[in-house]
């Protein structure tokens, strides 16, 4: 399996970032509390790690095996140094730009115990990233295009997403399947007024595996119900009262028929919920990926994710997940087993502060999984 997936190679382009996590005290606080005007909260040392989905999805299927070439875009100073540095720790620095004029994008990730995180963003360079930036003389041996998080890139979701339409149709026209990550979208930002439904209408036809979580989904394509969600959830993980029927499915089919062809999205700790099109479509992704489309076709589920030992941060589980899924599929994994691992990834990230540190082999979360490893929601 391990010789398959080498054969395979992957290109991850997109959103990069540098992320600087700073270790509260293990106490209960209030986000509103730390933020608190002119008061002074003590801190531990700072987690600081490449971050985004080049980083985190690239990297992590680098680590898994993957023959991964990333690209993304920083600014010449001393984060997009820092950056490069990380990036060169993996020999994955070669496709890194670096842009004369533009500053290098950075979160501050409050990560506070028993409190979803809040993130302060600044998308830097990751604004003008567009289709000229991408060496596509790459692409053309990729068997798997993977490109992540429109809503952090103001070229990307432009004039209804015509750059990221283009980059998307070129990667194909290089004979890649396509797949594609998403951001949470802030509501007064500018990515936050864009028409995200009739841009998930113009691209999601280009796309053939999709994976945006449940609260990034229902925010571009109802608004009304997210708001609902919101209300309902009052003020909690609004995964935690998530019903896959009434909340998930609804959303699920309007991205199959906007043209998706194999869908996950995330709900957090719970898990995953997954959907597959007919075989005749299926067979219309890339055959450098060799999917077997009478297995995989016309599949729906929920995978249960898994219990991790301890939780420090769920900073990059989504994308170390999807990283784990891809990668299986590029093994030619059954669809169980691969959202089996991409479930036992998130949960082996969400034990460490950054995306990387907790992530194991491919074979070594089998055989936990094997051992009986508890899901969510089980006694």
């Amino acid at each position: 399996m391990q010789n398959a997936v080498q054969r395979k190679k992957v290109i991850v382009a997109g959103h990069i970032c540098l992320d600087i996590t700073p270790l509260f005290p293990e106490r209960n606080a209030a986000l509103s509390e730390v933020l608190s005007p002119g008061k002074l909260i003590q801190v531990g040392e700072a987690d600081v790690h490449t971050g985004g989905c080049v980083a985190n999805t690239g990297l992590a299927m680098k680590i898994l095996g993957a023959d991964v070439s990333l690209m993304g875009k920083v600014g010449r100073d001393d984060f997009g140094e820092m950056v490069a540095g990380i990036l060169k720790k993996y020999g994955a620095q070669s496709g890194l730009i670096a842009a004369e004029g533009e500053s290098t994008s950075y979160s501050v990730i409050l990560a506070l115990p028993g409190i979803d995180r809040t993130f302060l963003h600044n998308p830097g360079a990751n604004h003008s990233f567009c289709a000229k930036d991408i060496p596509w003389e790459q692409v053309r041996d990729a068997a798997l295009f993977h490109f992540g998080y429109p809503p952090l890139m103001r070229s990307m979701y432009a004039d209804n997403g015509a750059e990221l339409a283009k980059i998307l149709r070129l990667a194909r026209a290089c004979g890649a399947a396509v797949s594609m990550d998403m951001a949470a979208v802030d509501p007064k930002s500018e990515a936050g007024l864009a028409d995200w439904d009739q841009i998930l209408k113009n691209i999601l036809p280009l796309v053939d595996l999709f994976a945006p979580s449940a609260e990034e989904l229902c925010y571009m394509l109802d608004k009304e119900r997210y708001l609902e969600w919101q209300e309902r959830a009052g003020g909690g993980d609004i995964t935690e009262m998530l019903d896959i029927s009434r909340d998930v499915r609804p959303l699920a089919q309007k991205c199959m028929d906007y043209g998706a062809k194999v869908l996950l999205i995330k709900c957090g700790a719970p898990g995953m919920y997954y959907c597959t099109a007919g075989r005749e479509t299926l067979e219309k992704i890339s055959a450098r990926c060799r999917l077997d489309a009478d297995a995989w076709a016309n599949r729906e589920g929920f995978e249960k994710g898994y219990v991790p030992k301890r939780v420090a941060s769920a900073t990059g589980a989504g994308d170390v997940s999807i990283a784990a899924f891809l990668t299986a599929m590029l093994e030619e994994s059954s669809l169980e087993d691969a959202m089996h691992l991409a479930a036992a990834a998130g949960a082996a990230c969400v034990e460490c502060y950054d995306a990387l540190s907790g992530l194991e082999p491919l074979d070594v979360l089998r055989e936990k999984i094997a051992r009986g490893w508890k899901k969510y929601g089980e006694d």
